[in-house]
């Protein structure tokens, strides 16, 4: 049985691979795990492209959650899902929660065999409400 996936999406690469490194450190290999950012001239950003592939390398065929910080990093994950489509786009699941503690909290959630629903259920339930 495979754990969930985790891919982080932030507007700046140095968030997305300190966020990555910090999921490492606490729950080591379990989870496939894969981060992205930046908008590929070294600026602040989101790639659909980039999280196209953030979410091919961490797939799982237990789902994936992606973590986003900001609106646009969560629009381009949105349509990072829609341009993968069908049939794995229903086990992807854009969570907005707090980017850092959400994918430390999601990861180690995941790495305990949970289901995508309950990944992000835990992810979730650190959004301010």
């Amino acid at each position: 049985m495979s754990n969930v996936g985790i891919v982080i999406v932030s507007h700046s690469p140095l968030v997305a691979e300190g966020t990555a490194d910090m999921v490492r450190q606490m729950v080591g290999d379990e989870v496939p795990l894969a981060w992205c950012g930046g908008n590929g001239h070294g600026g602040l950003g989101t790639s659909v492209e980039a999280i196209m592939g953030a979410i091919d390398k961490a797939w799982s065929e237990a789902g994936v959650a992606i973590l986003v910080d900001l609106g646009g990093a969560e629009t381009n994950s949105e349509m990072a899902v829609e341009m993968i489509g069908e049939p794995r786009s229903h086990k992807i699941v854009v969570c907005n929660a707090p980017i850092v503690e959400g994918a430390v909290m999601a990861a180690t959630e995941a790495s305990g065999g949970a289901s995508l629903k309950e990944v992000v259920a835990t992810a979730h339930e650190l959004s301010p409400s």
